[in-house]
């Protein structure tokens, strides 16, 4: 990162950088009110994000608005990065789609059936960069 300690990433470097983590968080609105879950995925070639879920609360809020955002954050020793994709949430439901899902190796980190599986096709992907340090002098030049 260059000398802004934010920097503004393109679609295609926030995309890149959503292919190196596998957990996210989910965003949905229902009834007024934003929930917002954690979820491993994985990023399809195309651009697409995918998970996996059981029967329940994400699965209802998707099904009945599916207008969601998903972020992923990364942190290191002197920087970090954040990803914010606003998108369209379904599941799948043919055997084509389900099976070319399965090929990305989607698998539950805790010992859970999740027999659905979500797509979200984005619809603006965003990102910036941060850099850490510490914070300016407070009103200098006054």
């Amino acid at each position: 990162m260059d000398d802004n300690p934010i920097i503004d990433f393109d679609e295609s470097r926030s995309l890149e950088l959503l292919a190196t983590e596998s957990l996210g968080r989910l965003v949905t609105v229902s009834q007024g009110l934003a929930e917002i879950f954690p979820v491993n995925y994985a990023l399809s070639p195309e651009g697409k994000l995918y998970f996996r879920t059981a029967e329940g609360t994400k699965l209802a809020d998707i099904t009945i608005q599916p207008d969601v955002l998903f972020q992923v954050d990364h942190i290191e020793d002197d920087s970090a990065w954040s990803i914010v994709v606003r998108g369209t949430a379904r599941r799948l439901d043919s055997f084509s789609e389900i099976n070319a899902a399965e090929e990305l190796d989607l698998k539950p980190w805790i010992p859970t059936l999740k027999y659905n599986f979500v797509e979200i096709t984005p619809e603006q992907t965003s990102g910036r960069g941060f850099t850490f340090g510490d914070e300016p002098e407070r009103y200098t030049g006054y």
